[in-house]
């Protein structure tokens, strides 16, 4: 399915500008408090603003920072509100509930719970939107959010593996790919049911797609 860094260096991806390396910025240490402050004060702004209003000032304003403060963190707004969303899926956490099955329900409850803030909805759909032709914010997507949360997956797949309900996979390579697969199963599906088609993942939902999984699973 779908933790991400906030507080990392990031890349630029604004239209037409370069990407800086973190390796060449220098001066005071960043301030965690404050980069804190920025993403929540993001995500506030995603819910009454929406992405296409969001403005660095705001944000700038509503956490209570300088506006050149954003601007030695986050060079563009796609890239603080890929920061700011990937800091909600940081909340994921798999629930060891005695079977992969319950297990993967807990989990995958969870993750449409999160999709289904405003913040999460808004600020998601229009990042993704905007790296269909942004190879580096598509690039930081990726890292974000979907490597940071492939650990849910290998978490999951270890329990259930010590538990004797799946096959332990020799193959490093083949078990990166299964990772991959799970993931992206899991992850499409709940983006998919939640964001495009609009309807609900709820326990009757989760637990249809759970059979499914399990039975390609096994």
């Amino acid at each position: 399915m779908i933790s991400l860094t906030a507080t990392q260096e990031p890349s630029v991806y604004g239209q037409g500008m370069q990407s800086r390396s973190p390796a060449s910025r220098t001066g005071r240490p960043r301030s965690a408090t404050a980069d804190a402050a920025i993403l929540a004060a993001t995500r506030e702004a995603l819910v009454d603003l929406g992405w296409s209003k969001l403005t660095l000032g705001d944000v700038a304003a509503r956490a209570g920072v300088a506006k050149t403060t954003l601007y030695r963190r986050w060079a563009g707004k796609n890239e603080l509100v890929v920061d700011a969303v990937a800091e909600l899926f940081d909340e994921l956490e798999l629930p060891d509930r005695g079977s992969l099955a319950a297990d993967i329900e807990g989990v995958v409850l969870q993750f449409a719970t999160i999709l289904a803030l405003p913040e999460a909805k808004s600020g998601l759909m229009a990042v993704v939107a905007e790296a269909t032709r942004d190879d580096a914010l598509r690039e930081r997507i990726r890292a974000s959010v979907v490597d940071r949360q492939k650990r849910l997956v290998l978490e999951g797949r270890a329990r259930a593996q010590a538990r004797g309900e799946l096959p332990h996979e020799p193959d490093p390579e083949s078990a990166s790919r299964t990772v991959d697969l799970i993931f992206d199963m899991v992850a499409g599906a709940v983006v998919h049911r939640t964001l495009v088609s609009a309807e609900p993942a709820d326990e009757e939902w989760v637990r249809s797609f759970t059979r499914v999984l399990l039975q390609g699973l096994s």
